[in-house]
């Protein structure tokens, strides 16, 4: 298979490396771990992660989410909901042992099912089949992203968390995950047929059980990405949830939140059986052809509740956006 077929195997170039750092000084300690390999405890990488620490942009979203939960869950594709602050601040590179991290953890860990998964507060209304009050509930496009933080925040072997995965990785079906909800929620379902798969649901879980060693290349994992590479085979003719994978759905976006190209090439990169599956290759590539002469990439879709971030706007390349990008390429290397 050539390069063309196969998406870019090119490392990263040392002129894109320096400007990632210096455009985004926050970003550095990511860099430095995720596509210079540098040595965690190196003095290079904790320079870096003190500077993370500190960065003024990155504070306001620590002080919202240690009052957790904060915002009641009443549409998962809110860019501002703090379930996806949570999620970033989680990319980003913040742990336990980070003020008010602890906090933050202990405040999600405290509302759980009984069967494991972690809950939100959400508020579905009677005519979607809620009770139309706030409550402590799950569903599977939230459940999933509270493992994936809390596992990046280095509660991964936490017995906890593994409980909550095992229990959601069991909902599988031989196509993928479906929409479930807790019994909280009522007859609440998504809009599409009940035998089909939920793609955003197979997105989060799969972002989620990635970080569970357990997990990881089970067979729940494994329908899960045959889900998605099934999805993008037949998007011309399969839209199931009214989750379409077309012209809006090949826009680069970020940060990462909600079903898009950028977003699933991520997560299924994690998983090394599928970068070599063609259908992977193909979205890669698409990815790829968005590319300044530099290496550098724009957003062509912005969250506007991101907006002052580098990649809150569409004029000028984005570092964050960037770094996404060649993370991907650094795997398939």
């Amino acid at each position: 298979m050539n390069e063309d077929s196969r998406g870019s195997k090119k490392a990263t170039s040392q002129s894109v490396i320096n400007w990632l750092i210096e455009d985004n000084p926050w970003g550095e300690y990511r860099v430095r771990l995720d596509l210079l390999s540098d040595d965690p405890q190196s003095v290079e990488v904790s320079r870096s992660r003190q500077v993370l620490l500190d960065d003024p942009h990155l504070k306001p979203l620590l002080h919202e989410l240690s009052d957790w939960p904060g915002e009641v869950m009443k549409n998962h594709k809110s860019a501002g909901h703090p379930i996806h602050k949570l999620t970033f601040i989680a990319d980003v590179g913040f742990q336990l042992s980070d003020r008010p991290v602890a906090d933050i953890v202990e405040r999600i860990t405290a509302h759980h099912d009984p069967a494991g998964p972690f809950q939100v507060l959400m508020n579905v209304h009677p005519r979607y089949g809620g009770s139309g009050e706030d409550g402590w509930a799950w569903a599977l496009c939230d459940a999933p992203l509270l493992i994936y933080s809390l596992a990046k925040f280095g509660l991964a072997d936490d017995q906890r968390l593994i409980d909550a995965a095992v229990y959601l990785a069991g909902l599988v079906r031989e196509n993928g995950w479906p929409c479930v909800v807790s019994k909280e929620m009522g007859k609440f379902r998504g809009p599409g047929r009940k035998d089909d798969p939920c793609p955003y649901a197979n997105l989060v879980m799969l972002k989620a059980l990635a970080q569970i060693c357990e997990l990881r290349d089970g067979p729940a994992a494994r329908s899960g990405v045959e889900s998605l590479l099934n999805l993008w085979e037949t998007r011309r003719d399969r839209h199931p949830y009214l989750f379409y994978m077309g012209t809006d759905f090949c826009k680069l976006k970020a940060p990462l939140i909600w079903y898009d190209i950028l977003h699933v090439s991520d997560v299924l990169s994690q998983f090394p059986w599928a970068r070599e599956d063609p259908r992977f290759l193909e979205m890669v590539a698409i990815i790829d052809q968005k590319s300044d002469a530099q290496g550098r990439f724009s957003p062509e879709s912005i969250w506007a509740a991101w907006k002052g971030w580098d990649f809150g706007q569409k004029k000028a390349p984005s570092p964050w956006l960037t770094f996404l990008v060649h993370r991907i390429r650094k795997r398939l290397i």
